[in-house]
């Protein structure tokens, strides 16, 4: 992984709000194609820390750097460039209520202006297939989707312009134990076929075990450890030791690849139709 191309730097980072410190000198990088997890325990940053990364918020010391751009400090016409290269899923969806799913996934695409307009049409019902949704669906409103539908379809806005990295907050908070198994098999599904780089902020210990390459823990004002599960799973800090209570034995690598197993060989497609997965349906 250490090889791999830096997607994100974030170097010795300072956050303060009114005299408080949020954040002091912390560290991290991401690289292209794994799946970061940012875990914490309320008022440690993690927050912040997101929209940092989104440039939304600028540090009061040190730098953040996204495909080598540094946030906050270049132009507004670089910064707009390197934003369409990401997609972000808010933790509730986010969706417009008075527009239809076919209009909230639309959106970016109208907004960016560079697609012709007889193209939107196709590429958002194509949105809508790959995050398992019917070409009905793009007929509803929010308020008459389910929990789920509500994530996959922000989901697919957060993907319509085809972006090379992924932000996440809290992609199954607020689901229902099965909806948010098929969503994270829906996760895992589209980070393989799209070759994604993903962060995403999570407190769900199911969410890592199924897609997580590195962890990395928010504590005490920074990043106090950043590895695989079964390294920070076993770090002795009391944050820690509370997240994993009654999960360390899940962390070990053989466990964790038989668990991910499991979600790879059960029947059950996530929703994600037929024509997609290459197979024939039948009249």
């Amino acid at each position: 992984m250490t090889t791999a191309e830096v997607v994100i730097e974030v170097d010795n980072v300072t956050t303060a709000y009114a005299g408080h410190v949020i954040h002091r000198h912390l560290n991290l990088t991401v690289h292209r194609g794994e799946v970061m997890a940012l875990i914490g325990g309320s008022g440690s940053g993690k927050t912040t820390l997101l929209r940092l990364l989104l440039g939304l918020e600028v540090p009061q010391a040190g730098s953040v750097k996204i495909f080598g751009h540094p946030l906050g400090r270049c132009a507004a016409r670089d910064l707009e460039r390197v934003r369409y290269r990401w997609g972000v899923l808010f933790q509730n969806g986010a969706l417009f209520s008075a527009l239809s799913v076919f209009d909230n996934i639309a959106l970016p695409l109208r907004e960016l202006g560079s697609v012709p307009p007889d193209l939107v049409k196709p590429l958002v019902l194509l949105k809508l297939a790959q995050v398992g949704l019917r070409p009905e669906d793009a007929l509803k409103r929010p308020a008459e989707l389910s929990g789920g539908m509500v994530k996959r379809v922000a989901l697919a806005r957060a993907l319509i312009l085809d972006p090379q990295l992924l932000f996440l907050d809290e992609p199954t908070a607020g689901l229902d134990p099965d909806s948010s198994k098929q969503f994270v098999k829906l996760l895992r599904r589209l980070r393989q076929e799209l070759g994604l780089t993903v962060v995403m902020v999570t407190h769900d210990v199911d969410t890592l075990f199924a897609v997580v390459d590195r962890v990395a823990v928010l504590a005490d004002q920074h990043i106090i450890a950043c590895g695989p599960l079964a390294e920070v799973a076993r770090l002795p800090h009391p944050f820690v030791r509370n997240f994993f209570l009654g999960h360390i034995e899940r962390c070990a690598e053989e466990d964790l690849r038989r668990f991910r197993l499991s979600l790879d060989d059960t029947s059950d497609d996530g929703g994600v139709p037929a024509v997609l997965r290459g197979e024939e349906t039948t009249h």
